[in-house]
């Protein structure tokens, strides 16, 4: 049996999920790399994120955006793959996610990131269950 055969559509989701999040994250990092440029209207999006950008640096958030953008990548990667790699990747993508979640409903007093914690949580226990 092949790997595309065993694939199951939640791991499929999860494929699309993570490559996702990369290809936002490579957006995010033109629109910061070339301000006022023909991504500008993206930030109108969330403009609390621009001021958040703005806050740390350009040169800082495009860092972390591409650090962001290569680990959901690569949790892409590997769960097609079906690697063990991919799958401990992706969970901890997921676990640094619902802290930062988890951290801005604290800090920042926005509740509205706790929506993101049962939705990772369920992912995280999906990831779990899977058998290699």
């Amino acid at each position: 049996m092949t790997d595309a055969r065993k694939r199951s559509l939640g791991t499929v989701l999860l494929v699309l999920f993570f490559a996702a999040g990369a290809l936002i994250c490579l957006v995010t990092i033109f629109a910061l790399a070339f301000p006022g440029g023909f991504l500008e209207s993206i930030c109108r999006l969330k403009p609390e994120a621009r001021v958040q950008f703005q806050e740390i640096g350009r040169g800082t958030s495009i860092v972390l955006m591409t650090l962001v953008g290569t680990a959901c990548g690569l949790s892409a990667i590997g769960l097609a793959r079906h690697a063990q790699w991919g799958r401990w990747l992706a969970v901890a993508v997921l676990v640094i996610n619902l802290v930062g979640d988890s951290l801005n409903a604290l800090l920042r007093h926005d509740p509205k990131t706790l929506i993101g914690l049962p939705i990772g949580g369920l992912m995280i226990w999906y990831l779990s269950r899977l058998r290699r």
